[in-house]
């Protein structure tokens, strides 16, 4: 099941625990490989978490996600996902920035105010139009630049596939998440960004379901794939961009 209820695990989590913990377990694996490893060690725990999952899914998140897609009009929708996706912006932002990206990270908070104003606190994306792309960073990709491997493939219950450095890096991914004081506010948000995520990814789970022999594989390595393209396009994009902020040496004559 994909990363559908992390703002609700983060919203409830204890923060300070939870930094702890990354703190010791990123010491462990900056000593380690920057890529992702090909074996799946965890293998024979993962396939049981992600069963588990998958029983959720199937029980309450795609049942609910069904009835917003027939009930809901495409147009408010599409309102909804640009909202919350305007919401994490500032977060994005501020990881390209700590990944050395600053331009892009620049354009990213040009992104959201513009978003935020004339378009209507994120319900329209105007942004794209303007030549200022949607951009999604997080902290596990801003480890893989600082050089901390990703560790093993490991599926978390009820937050899906992820990896060491990734799961370890949600306590402070929860920093870009807007904290709300009023509980039932917090968790009505939270509810309808996550129905609209896994509304938007019904087709794909429908394809995922005909076409897998094992799903599990399927999902790990489509999982493993997709961030590896991340990291591999953050370098490329961190390397043009010092690039073009060091100008090049006069030739000696």
């Amino acid at each position: 099941m994909p990363n559908l209820l992390s703002d609700l695990f983060l919203s409830l989590a204890p923060r300070r625990a939870l930094f702890g913990l990354l703190a010791l377990a990123l010491a462990a694996l900056s000593a380690g490989c920057a890529t992702a490893p090909q074996s799946d060690p965890l293998e024979t725990v993962n396939r049981k978490v992600f069963s588990f999952n998958d029983g959720l899914d199937r029980a309450v998140l795609k049942p609910t996600a069904t009835a917003y897609r027939k009930v809901v009009p495409d147009a408010v929708q599409t309102g909804v996902a640009n909202f919350f996706d305007n919401l994490q912006t500032p977060w994005s932002s501020a990881n390209l920035v700590l990944q050395g990206r600053v331009r892009e990270g620049a354009a990213s908070a040009a992104r959201f105010g513009v978003n935020s104003t004339i378009g209507v606190l994120g319900v329209l994306d105007v942004a794209t139009g303007w030549g200022l792309p949607a951009r999604s960073e997080d902290f596990g990709l801003t480890l893989d630049t600082w050089g901390i491997g990703s560790g093993p493939f490991v599926v978390l219950p009820v937050l899906g596939p992820s990896n060491v450095r990734d799961a370890l890096s949600l306590p402070v991914d929860s920093l870009g998440t807007p904290q709300i004081s009023d509980v039932a506010v917090r968790n009505s948000l939270t509810a309808t960004r996550i129905v609209s995520k896994r509304a938007g990814m019904l087709e794909m789970t429908k394809l995922l379901d005909q076409a897998a022999l094992d799903k599990y594989a399927m999902v790990r390595d489509a999982h493993l794939k997709r961030r590896n393209r991340a990291a591999a396009a953050l370098s490329a994009d961190s390397h043009a961009e010092t690039q073009g902020l060091i100008a090049p040496e006069e030739p000696a004559h």
